[in-house]
């Protein structure tokens, strides 16, 4: 139980420091952390460019983001284009002038990543990459298996 307690602790601050480093974006740029967050996530996850992606990947609620998409709208750094295939579907993408802000975020990201991982050695990243890559694995079948028995429970 304790580790587990620990592991939480651990993710929740590691959400926090970046949290908090992120506010140097909100800061230079006039935005909200939710429309930084935005911003940072659909540039860096090609693809995913729904609010529901964000809302899903990201875990904000789907009023922050709706809210956020439309301030990113009226600033000009987002544009909403429907889907070819499912008008329903609305996708977005940054805008040119969304630039100097992904800038910034990829700055505050490099400066984040040095903060947490200063002083590990080239093994110990070794270890990290493996050790991570088997967690989300065994996060994945295990959401899998959840997913197949909820499917069963409901028949």
């Amino acid at each position: 139980m304790r580790k587990t307690t620990e592991l939480f602790m651990g993710l929740r601050s590691l959400f926090r420091l970046y949290d908090k480093m992120l506010k140097k974006v909100c800061t230079e740029h006039d935005l909200t952390l939710v429309e930084a967050d935005i911003i940072s996530f659909l540039h860096n996850n090609p693809g995913k460019d729904t609010a529901a992606d964000i809302v899903e990947l990201r875990m904000l609620s789907k009023g922050a983001v709706s809210k956020s998409v439309e301030s990113l709208i009226q600033k000009s750094l987002l544009e909403r284009t429907p889907d070819l295939e499912d008008r329903r579907r609305i996708h977005l993408t940054l805008r040119p002038e969304a630039e100097p802000v992904m800038e910034t975020v990829n700055e505050v990201r490099e400066e984040f990543v040095d903060a947490i991982l200063d002083g590990f050695t080239a093994e110990e990243l070794a270890l990290y990459d493996q050790f991570f890559g088997r967690l989300f694995d065994n996060t994945r079948k295990a959401m899998e298996r959840e997913g197949k028995n909820a499917a069963y429970r409901t028949k």
